[in-house]
């Protein structure tokens, strides 16, 4: 895949698939450290440790609809390609966790991508869950919950009201920018996210 938040979607889709009523996507960029963080955590099904350990095979899936499983181990491999890490930690009836370390500066690490669609995309799925996404780059932060919103319509608004869609669109694109303009302004270096 071209882009991390490909990754992150895929990912998520697997814990809707599982079940999972609260979901919460990090991602960490620490420049000084020279690392990106990917983290979905989920309250779906879980899985016990063979089947956890049988998710980053490639040729394992439990879908009928193909027969290899290829998001998992595409993911681990673009973490390791950018001398980082893929780490799942799961278990029955608990959830499940997906880590994702990477060199942020790695000449083979994938852009983030289009942060602000993917949420957008997952937000407005009919497999609907509460989505917490954080995203801190060097101590500032971004933050958008679901549930919040949810509490600022009311229960006769739903996220896929047209108005609540352009303005939850225009909500994440701009945040995500200030965020990252700001990472360049202050370093006075590229922009972090790319």
């Amino acid at each position: 895949m071209r882009e991390l938040a490909l990754h992150i979607l895929d990912v998520v889709e697997n814990s809707l698939a599982a079940g999972a009523r609260h979901i919460t996507i990090e991602i960490e960029e620490d420049l000084a450290a020279d690392s990106l963080t990917i983290r979905v955590m989920d309250d779906g099904r879980g899985m016990d440790e063979e089947t956890a350990q049988r998710a980053l095979d490639p040729f394992y899936t439990t879908r009928t609809t193909r027969h290899v499983g290829l998001g998992l181990p595409l993911f681990k491999a673009a973490a390791e390609r950018s001398a980082g890490e893929l780490r799942l930690t799961s278990s029955p009836g608990q959830g499940t966790t997906v880590t994702a370390r990477f060199q942020h500066s790695h000449i083979d690490r994938a852009p983030l991508g289009d942060l602000p669609a993917t949420l957008l995309g997952l937000l407005l799925s009919d497999r609907s869950a509460e989505i917490r996404y954080v995203h801190r780059l060097d101590g500032r932060e971004f933050v958008f919950d679901t549930r919040e919103v949810r509490d600022a319509l009311g229960a006769d608004v739903p996220l896929t009201h047209p108005a609540v869609r352009e303005w939850m669109r225009s909500y994440l694109t701009e945040n995500e920018e200030v965020l990252i303009h700001a990472q360049a302004h202050v370093t006075g270096r590229p922009e972090a996210g790319s």
